[in-house]
């Protein structure tokens, strides 16, 4: 096998990394945050299985997701009379998220989804640090362990 291809050694150390991870920002989270949760773990996929890709640098994961916590936030603002409304405003945050992602190029796909976890839940200080904490937690532990990380797709 070729020295740069993954081995089951990197694809079991890389998965015990990201488990270790995300019980760490687990940690952090109450059932409050619930809806994030999903997010974070698609953020520890991408940063532990495809550490090269653009979507795993610090500047989408964490940039990315504040937009998400930002969309989100700002759409649960919008007045919600009927299931058709909450509807419409769920997927304005993701449309939100996804087009200032693109534009300030901070692209990170399951930031999309912390984006429609905060529409549906709505702003709180404990969301926003989770959201923080969870990202930047999972930024360093990609930074300081990248030179040991291989794409494993």
């Amino acid at each position: 096998m070729p020295e740069d291809q993954p081995s089951w050694k990197n694809y079991l150390f890389q998965s015990l990394l990201a488990t270790l991870t995300v019980l760490i920002v687990l940690l952090f989270l109450s059932i409050e945050q619930a809806v994030i949760i999903s997010s974070i773990g698609a953020t520890a996929f991408i940063v532990f299985a495809m550490p090269r890709s653009i979507t795993a640098r610090p500047r989408g994961v964490i940039g990315g997701h504040l937009v998400g916590l930002l969309s989100g936030s700002l759409c649960a603002l919008i007045p919600q009379p009927s299931l058709i409304h909450s509807i419409i405003v769920y997927s304005l945050a993701v449309g939100l998220a996804t087009f200032v992602m693109v534009v300030i190029d901070t692209e990170h796909p399951p930031a999309a989804g912390t984006a429609l976890g905060v529409a549906i839940k709505g702003f709180s200080p404990k969301v926003a640090l989770a959201v923080v904490t969870s990202a930047v937690i999972l930024s360093l532990v990609h930074h300081f362990f990248r030179p040991r990380l291989k794409d494993l797709t």
